[in-house]
């Protein structure tokens, strides 16, 4: 198939001021144009341009790059998607699929690694909504990376809007004994809340996971179901089926 007439894929981002986050959201993309043959356009809702509503185009797919089911997922990105003259499938975002934990679990592992420890226990730490629902996302993913990590306890965290906070979380896992804790950062790209993260008093802080190798594939995997919708046209993405 000509590349003129495979559906754009359009990333929708939260944006951030922070230098890294840029070069992650870029190892991203060219991750997703490896295995799928799509080079994803990034569509920002704040810090950064483009924004969303400026590279939307006619019949793309909008993939929400987000953790969570708070007010950007269910109210931010679909309200600028049915603004836009053309007609354009939104998928669900990444909240609570496999993949997710399967991507925290190998970048804790690479923190335990860089820091010389082997983790009794793991606070996951997530951005945070104050919004019904929007942290459903991270309770999945605690009881997932628990499952994983088999047998070490694992605790939810949030950098914002929700408690317990990292620190706390971490200072609570001290007083039950645990020498080792570590963090699992549930989040996708460098910005405050992952620096922050270094002062959280643990031993080891994994890094953000937008640009591992199975948040490529869980967005394609969203693209790829979005085109097979009734009524949607139908590509086969021959590395990414």
């Amino acid at each position: 198939m000509r590349p003129d007439t495979v559906p754009a894929l359009v990333l929708a981002v939260h944006g951030s001021a922070a230098p890294g986050a840029a070069f992650t959201l870029e190892r991203l993309c060219d991750r997703v144009e490896e295995l799928g043959g799509v080079r994803p356009a990034l569509g920002h809702l704040d810090h950064q341009a483009p924004s969303l509503a400026e590279v939307l185009r006619d019949g793309a797919v909008v993939v929400p790059l987000l953790l969570g089911d708070g007010y950007h997922r269910t109210v931010d990105i679909p309200t600028v998607v049915h603004r836009h003259a053309g007609h354009c499938l939104l998928t669900d975002g990444l909240s609570g699929d496999h993949a997710v934990a399967l991507a925290l679990r190998d970048r804790l592992q690479q923190a335990e690694r860089r820091a010389g420890v082997r983790a009794d226990a793991v606070v996951l730490a997530a951005a945070g909504s104050s919004r019904p629902g929007g942290n459903g996302g991270a309770r999945v993913a605690v009881r997932q990376l628990r499952q994983l990590l088999r047998g070490v306890p694992v605790c939810g965290a949030y950098c914002s809007s929700a408690g317990p906070t990292v620190p706390e979380a971490v200072a609570r896992l001290r007083g039950a004994g645990y020498r080792n804790v570590a963090v699992a950062a549930h989040l996708l790209a460098p910005g405050r809340f992952a620096t922050a993260l270094a002062e959280a008093g643990a031993d080891a802080v994994a890094d953000p996971i937008a640009d591992h190798p199975e948040i490529a594939r869980l967005v394609l995997r969203r693209y790829e179901s979005a085109l097979h919708r009734p009524g949607g046209p139908v590509v086969r993405l021959g590395a990414a089926a």
